[in-house]
């Protein structure tokens, strides 16, 4: 959210492109990692420019599809940067036009991860202080079902 916020300030519009990866198994599934977002944006104050999508598919080909400037990309970590590196360059190998702006997180988020986030909640954690109330409570639910 904090880079949302933030790259809502470098653009007049900001696209939030949601995958559809099937090499992986995230706590929420497509829809319901879609839905929450698309909640999460809702409550901003800068939601009014910012879109919420979902895609399958190259992010080079969706970008140049909606004919945008650029693509956003957090980095957390030197460890990050290896990984999307190379899917910049790839990215700029498929779609020219395009450039990618790599993002910091703000101090208070560098050590944070999906995984993290996950393993604290999944063990009975208080993640409350780390997403979205939305987010929060699906988590809280999703957990109370298994």
């Amino acid at each position: 959210m904090s880079l949302i916020e933030r790259a809502s300030r470098l653009f007049d519009e900001l696209t939030v492109a949601v995958a559809l990866n099937a090499g992986k198994t995230p706590f929420f599934d497509f829809d319901e990692r879609l839905e929450q977002i698309k909640k999460a944006v809702a409550a901003q104050p800068y939601s009014g420019k910012v879109q919420v999508i979902g895609f399958d598919g190259l992010l080079a080909d969706l970008a140049i599809k909606m004919k945008a400037a650029a693509i956003v990309r957090g980095l957390r970590a030197v460890s990050d940067f290896e990984y999307e590196f190379q899917m910049a360059l790839m990215n700029r190998k498929l779609a020219r036009s395009v450039e990618t702006v790599f993002l910091m997180p703000a101090l208070s988020w560098v050590y944070l991860s999906s995984t993290i986030v996950k393993d604290v909640a999944a063990n009975g954690g208080d993640v409350s202080h780390l997403v979205p109330v939305s987010v929060n409570e699906a988590i809280a639910r999703k957990l109370a079902s298994r």
